[in-house]
């Protein structure tokens, strides 16, 4: 597991790899029967050791080279994505919440922190598990086994009544309780994925908070490319994949806010770079709670973060890595046409997306 033991160096973010390193670790890569899993994990760490050193033009090609090694032994696609949203919109119509309205278990225990990975959700919820009344856990792989448990989603979710809402609701929170340490009368599931059940989220748990944590779709995009997940996102192997994915992840998202407005509160990761305070005090009235300075020295909150960003949310807000992906803007033309009007109109959303 030679190529693993580098790449769990890479993955600290704090380690920085000497000249000798990288030389050992491009004669690994030389080695005859050298195995897929070592050369790709050796190839994520070349890239982040090359990057280190602003050798963008070489760690790219290693990021790259890692990334076709993990896509080949893949099979996502695309064109289902596509689908589903496209599905999911002709669902989920005003009429189809209308005709709901009040199902669903009241608690408002849950707050969702959900979107694109790698964009900002570990700083939201590390800001609010500083808050007396809020817990984090972790990403809870709950909400998408009940979501799809019934049938095909979303087409299922037309033949349940109050009665499977209110029940799913009730079960998410009897399944997730073993989550919960601290008694806090909140907590955090922070699955990004859960963007594609917003709408099951909504119907189950009518009362819990939705936070959608968004980020420039380069940025986002280009660190989920280095990142190497090692399973459950799958759209990351690929940097048009990548982009198709986050403009159907937008585009359902916009289609959320035009037929439940208000429901979700969106966080921008630059605006909260930016204008630290008003975002923060945002966020926690979004949660439906009185704001508490301690939710501004979140840095100070010690907890475990089991996610790729846990060093960067002990420190205060801060810009660094918020342009790492500038200097690879020449080898991101594929992000970049699959993003397409996405791109363009960000922090806004294409006024096609709107119906």
């Amino acid at each position: 597991h030679l190529g693993e033991v580098w790449w769990s160096l890479a993955n600290l973010k704090t380690y920085r790899f000497s000249d000798a390193d990288v030389a050992a670790m491009r004669r690994a890569l030389e080695v005859p029967g050298l195995s897929d899993a070592d050369r790709l994990h050796l190839d994520f760490a070349l890239g982040k050791a090359l990057e280190d050193r602003k050798d963008f033009a070489a760690a790219f090609s290693h990021y790259a080279a890692g990334n076709a090694l993990r896509k080949a032994s893949d099979r996502y696609d695309p064109d289902a994505i596509t689908t589903f949203v496209d599905q999911s919109i002709a669902l989920f119509t005003p009429d189809f919440f209308a005709a709901r309205k009040g199902v669903g278990c009241e608690a408002r225990d849950p707050v969702f922190i959900l979107g694109m990975p790698r964009a900002g959700s570990t700083l939201v919820e590390q800001i609010l598990s500083s808050h007396s009344k809020v817990e984090g856990t972790q990403e809870l792989a709950d909400m998408p086994f009940l979501a799809r448990r019934g049938g095909r989603y979303p087409a299922h979710l037309a033949d349940l009544d109050a009665a499977d809402f209110r029940k799913a609701g009730e079960e998410y929170l009897e399944r997730t309780r073993v989550q919960r340490k601290t008694g806090r009368p909140m907590f955090i599931d922070k699955l990004p994925n859960n963007w594609a059940h917003v709408a099951f989220i909504h119907l189950i748990l009518p009362n819990a908070t939705i936070i959608d944590a968004r980020r420039h779709p380069l940025a986002c995009g280009f660190s989920n490319f280095k990142q190497h997940f090692a399973r459950g996102q799958d759209f990351s192997y690929d940097l048009a994949d990548m982009g198709r994915y986050y403009a159907d992840y937008v585009r359902l998202m916009a289609h959320i806010d035009t037929v439940l407005p208000g429901r979700v509160h969106r966080t921008i990761h630059e605006h909260l770079l930016d204008r630290t305070e008003s975002e923060i005090r945002a966020l926690v009235s979004a949660c439906g709670l009185d704001f508490e300075e301690a939710t501004l020295r979140f840095f100070e909150t010690d907890r475990a973060v089991r996610t790729p960003s846990s060093e960067q949310v002990r420190r205060p807000v801060n810009r660094d890595g918020a342009e790492a992906w500038q200097g690879f803007l020449p080898w991101l033309d594929p992000l970049t046409a699959a993003l397409g009007p996405v791109l363009d109109a960000y922090p806004d959303v294409p006024d096609a997306f709107y119906h």
